[in-house]
């Protein structure tokens, strides 16, 4: 499930007595640009408008009629002032447009050597009256790093990649579908979450017992797709010679079982029961099939927790990478920015970053007997950068809360089982203090990127949910 392709919806504003040539000029530049990076946009033609730009009241309606007309397909709007621009008319734009999507202003520089009547712009003016405008109607809105920058800057490639990938979780999270298979562990009253919070956020939950998975499995016989789905797991990792082909078997079939009921229910992302019912009821693990369904872009999260799931999507839809699902577990020795995270697991390839085992739970083996429990992805992972996230609703206050942050995976060794990962995060004891002083949970989300500002724009400005970026 690759993320879908930006589409933006675009403005470009004049004021009459500048010179259009300015916004005839500044107009093709954007959109040469925009088609460099492979986006696609919503613009009225250029005949549409005099000089196709958004400049009255009648030119604020036909821009708002096509952006309504394209509403399911425009993921946020870009507005560039090749001049000072109306901002009246581009707030009105907006307003009639009814679309509740980020937007991000753009202004172009002047010149000093060209600070004659003729290519004045005083866009770096006019993007101020633009913001007031639109603060005014609580239109929400994203800056570009520097208040004006030219379209041919490395900088303002960065900026609409940046607001791509705002735009991707702000609209990934706003309708997202998470898929609850199975109840939480009974022990597990951390995972509790509110449903209704949820909803009233766009974001649904859809429930299935785990038996219905479980039957549906057992009645399934050795088909094409389920030889191909073994084949596939001997291609995924690498699997001891004395693991049972059974036992490989079993593990296709409830992969493919879980991720056709995804498909048919058009769930985003799953929480899992993952123990200990499908262990005695069913005979192996779910770590594999979780981990496989990640990696496609299908997040997968442990022990049922449906905001588990929401946070490994959120930072999927941030960065395009996989994340993985752990738990903040252990000190590392007396280093206090740094401490191990571990999982059974259900680790995603891409996350752990090299070749990895795909055996027995190590914990529940020695209970219930490995036998019952083949389907752990175990590795230690690779070095390199990371984001967390993590995802909750407060019952108590009736609001989303989350944090953010990145850190780095480091190479120093664990003389442990599953899936490990040593974390290095300036500030953790803070970090700490924080997660513990506000009640979130021991899960935590992570992935191969540096997506924390991305989330945090995206939750806090566009989304209204509390955030804490820690730095």
């Amino acid at each position: 499930m690759p993320i879908k392709e930006t589409t933006f919806g675009v403005i470009i504003t004049s004021r009459d007595f500048f010179n259009p040539d300015l916004a005839l000029l500044g107009r093709k530049k954007l959109l040469n640009k925009l088609d460099g990076m492979n986006f696609r946009y919503v613009i009225l033609k250029e005949n549409e408008t005099p000089n196709g730009a958004v400049e009255t009241f009648a030119d604020a309606e036909k821009c708002a009629e096509l952006f309504r007309s394209h509403r399911n397909e425009i993921d946020g709007i870009i507005v560039s002032l090749p001049n000072f621009g109306n901002e009246v008319a581009v707030a009105t734009a907006i307003d009639l447009s009814g679309l509740n999507v980020p937007v991000l202003i753009h202004a172009f520089e002047d010149d000093l050597e060209k600070m004659d009547i003729e290519n004045r712009r005083d866009a770096f003016c006019g993007k101020i009256s633009l913001c007031n405008n639109l603060y005014q109607r609580n239109i929400k809105y994203t800056n570009t790093s520097k208040h004006v920058c030219t379209i041919d800057s490395k900088l303002f490639e960065d900026d609409l990649k940046y607001f791509s990938r705002v735009c991707s979780v702000v609209k990934g999270l706003s309708h997202a579908r998470v898929a609850a298979i199975g109840t939480r562990p009974d022990p597990f009253h951390t995972v509790r979450f509110s449903e209704k919070l949820l909803q009233a956020h766009g974001i649904t939950t859809c429930t299935v017992d785990l038996s219905e998975i479980i039957f549906s499995a057992l009645k399934m016989s050795v088909t094409d797709d389920v030889k191909r789905r073994v084949d596939e797991i001997k291609r995924y990792g690498d699997v001891p010679k004395d693991v049972d082909e059974e036992n490989i078997i079993k593990e296709a079939k409830l992969s493919l079982v879980i991720e056709n009921w995804l498909v048919e229910h058009k769930c985003d992302a799953s929480a899992v029961q993952c123990w200990n019912s499908i262990q005695n009821n069913y005979g192996t693990a779910t770590c594999l099939a979780m981990s496989m369904m990640t990696e496609k872009g299908m997040p997968s999260a442990c022990e049922t927790d449906v905001l588990g799931a929401l946070s490994m999507y959120a930072l999927y839809l941030a960065s395009g990478e996989p994340a993985g699902y752990l738990d903040w577990n252990n000190n590392y020795m007396e280093e206090p920015d740094k401490c191990v995270c571990l999982h059974c697991s259900n680790f995603p390839k891409s996350f752990i970053g090299k070749d990895f085992e795909i055996s027995h739970l190590d914990l529940l083996g020695e209970t219930l007997g490995k036998d019952k429990c083949f389907g752990a992805c175990k590795a230690t992972i690779a070095p390199g950068f990371m984001t967390f996230c993590k995802i909750s609703t407060d019952d108590k206050n009736g609001r989303m809360k989350c944090y953010v942050g990145e850190g780095k995976f480091t190479n120093d060794p664990v003389d442990t089982k599953g899936g490990v990962a040593v974390c290095k995060i300036n500030n953790l004891q803070e970090l700490m203090h924080y997660i513990c002083d506000n009640g979130f949970e021991h899960h935590i989300s992570m992935n191969r990127s540096k997506s924390s500002l991305v989330l945090k724009e995206a939750f806090e400005k566009y989304l209204g949910w509390e955030t804490y970026r820690h730095c």
